[in-house]
């Protein structure tokens, strides 16, 4: 029997991932290794119900006693803290998804290869902040790392059979999020409500705000350059609303591969949960006829300052990929926590940025761990300060 772990199982790609595993037979068709989640307990105590796993883990340490409560007389065994998710990552198995959103995500799944897993990447900010490590330990343990962001998935999938050398470009589509038919002028004003709704995607809170101001789509540009050895200059993106042509990969011959499908997680998830296999999917099939024209446009660069960031991150290197996602997700925090204003996002990681690149450390490629969570410790710090000091700004 396959043995599966799901890293953020109450998560949108959790819930996916769980939908699926459930689908194709559950506890009976698995031995679940390990489900976590972070707060969500009455969630992760349901699933784990469902699924009977080993241990069920949840990051939040004051949440034990509840998690406990929940799963009592299931044999469930049980766990909270993020040395115990990094623990449960230990635990071998066949297939482990992690979904965990952001840079807690990391040490998980860094784990998870040492055991030479098939591991289902949804965790973006772990080829943007270490992907030569993870990328090298993966090579080294034999481990296979699959993509699960739809853009990626669809570019691995156009890939199948192909020879990299061939490769031109690689197009990943981006929907524009919340805000790409708003005036300029507005941006400023947005609200977190209007940020945190998503034209054609069900996603949480985070990585939907992350669409509206193209953060997102800045990570998965330096993702695609990590996964598949990419030069920055071969990795374009186009503003496509329809969100059904997920990825073009381009080739030397003037030919080009596009995927489609319908906006729905499940098919990645599902694509990397079968692989190499395809599996009946529960995703609708797309009418072409009925849908009758797809438009695409190039992202403006005013609307969306993140992409010049990404692209001057991949230009530096080294460890520039955590300081800019360090930095993003305290300038998110304080957007969330109404501190700043939408635009001030990117000028906060832009700032830090400034400040991180007289160091020397900054281009030097991860050679551990550690370096990359010094980086992502260092780069918080300064966003904070940065944050502070607009924060002061503003008040006189």
């Amino acid at each position: 029997m396959r043995r599966v772990s799901v890293f953020g199982a109450t998560g949108s790609i959790g819930e996916s991932t769980f939908d699926l595993l459930m689908r194709q037979g559950g506890a009976e068709a698995y031995d679940v290794v390990a489900l976590t989640a972070g707060r969500n307990v009455a969630r992760l105590a349901e699933q784990a119900r469902a699924l009977k796993p080993d241990v069920a883990v949840i990051a939040d340490e004051a949440s034990l006693p509840a998690l406990r409560e929940a799963l009592a007389g299931t044999g469930i065994a049980t766990a909270a803290g993020q040395a115990a998710v990094a623990e449960a990552a230990h635990r071998p198995a066949d297939w482990i998804m992690s979904g965990i959103v952001g840079a807690a995500g990391l040490e998980p799944g860094f784990r998870a290869l040492q055991h030479g897993t098939t591991l289902a990447l949804a965790n973006k900010e772990s080829l943007v902040t270490a992907g030569p490590l993870l990328m090298a330990e993966a090579g080294a343990r034999g481990a296979t790392i699959l993509p699960v962001d739809s853009e990626h998935s669809a570019v691995f999938q156009a890939l199948a059979g192909e020879d990299m050398a061939a490769v031109e470009t690689v197009t990943i589509t981006a929907s524009g999020g919340a805000f790409r038919d708003w005036p300029l002028e507005r941006l400023a004003r947005a609200t977190v409500a209007e940020a945190s709704t998503h034209p054609n995607w069900n996603m949480g809170q985070r990585i939907t705000i992350d669409s509206a101001s193209m953060f997102n789509k800045a990570l998965e540009v330096i993702e695609a350059h990590e996964f598949f050895g990419l030069t920055p200059a071969q990795v374009e993106v186009l503003v496509h609303p329809e969100s059904l042509l997920h990825a073009l990969v381009s080739f030397r011959d003037g030919g080009m591969i596009g995927h489609l499908g319908a906006p729905d997680m499940r098919h990645a998830i599902g694509y990397a949960l079968n692989w190499p296999e395809r599996g009946h999917l529960p995703v609708a099939r797309l009418d072409l006829a009925r849908i009758g024209r797809l438009t695409f446009s190039a992202p403006d660069p005013h609307r969306y300052p993140a992409l010049r960031l990404a692209r001057e991150v991949m230009a530096t290197g080294g460890l520039a990929g955590a300081a800019f996602n360090a930095a993003k997700e305290i300038a998110l925090d304080a957007f969330i926590a109404g501190r700043i204003r939408f635009t001030d996002m990117a000028s906060v990681v832009e700032e830090t940025l400034d400040r991180l690149s007289g160091r020397e450390s900054l281009g030097k490629r991860p050679g551990s761990l550690d370096m990359v969570l010094e980086m992502d410790r260092s780069a918080r710090r300064v966003a904070a300060e940065t944050l502070a000091e607009l924060a002061a700004a503003e008040r006189t």
